[in-house]
């Protein structure tokens, strides 16, 4: 097994840490819950440059690391609808932002052709982990010159990257699925 996918199942490793951590609620454990988010999230970074600087994309890379990116964000997202800190709708919106692209990839991979990642998207996945990182802290209880908590500004900024993304990957490859615009 290469140095990428060894990263990708320490990730995952990862992530029932991270939410024990969030759960035990000791002292100061949303800062270690932070830690090990932000070092998951790190993983997720070096095992993509590895894997394409050293040619060591795999099939089980391609599988899993999306799949460990999807399951930390789910994690974290989940805790805080349950903390009250997100609304449900808003981490519907991106489940379904999810399970749609994986299902557009996946019928195009049957027509022979890959989708790769959109700027959009990734630019989704870096605000996305960002908002969490700063969900994580007490920056999401103080109040902003525009009424807003920063948690608020968070929450919109997922939802607005999610949409995004989500609509770019459809409308660039709508071809795919014979729709007529």
């Amino acid at each position: 097994m290469n140095t990428p996918n060894k990263l990708t199942l320490i990730r995952i490793a990862m992530i029932p840490i991270f939410l024990i951590v969030l759960y035990l609620g000791f002292p100061l454990h949303k800062y270690l819950a932070l830690l090990i988010f932000v070092g998951a999230s790190i993983t997720d970074a070096l095992d993509g440059f590895l894997a394409r600087s050293r040619s060591e994309v795999t099939d089980f890379g391609k599988f899993m690391d999306p799949l460990a990116d999807k399951l930390l964000v789910m994690a974290a997202l989940l805790y805080f609808v349950e903390q009250g800190q997100l609304a449900a709708w808003v981490l519907l919106v991106v489940v379904a932002r999810e399970f749609g692209v994986t299902a557009l990839r996946l019928v195009a991979m049957d027509g022979g052709r890959v989708i790769a990642a959109g700027i959009a998207g990734k630019i989704k996945t870096v605000t996305t982990m960002l908002c969490i990182c700063i969900m994580l802290t007490p920056l999401t209880f103080v109040h902003t010159g525009f009424f807003f908590r920063v948690n608020e500004l968070c929450t919109a900024a997922i939802l607005i990257t999610t949409l995004w993304s989500g609509t770019e990957y459809f409308l660039q490859n709508k071809d795919i699925l014979n729709w007529k615009y």
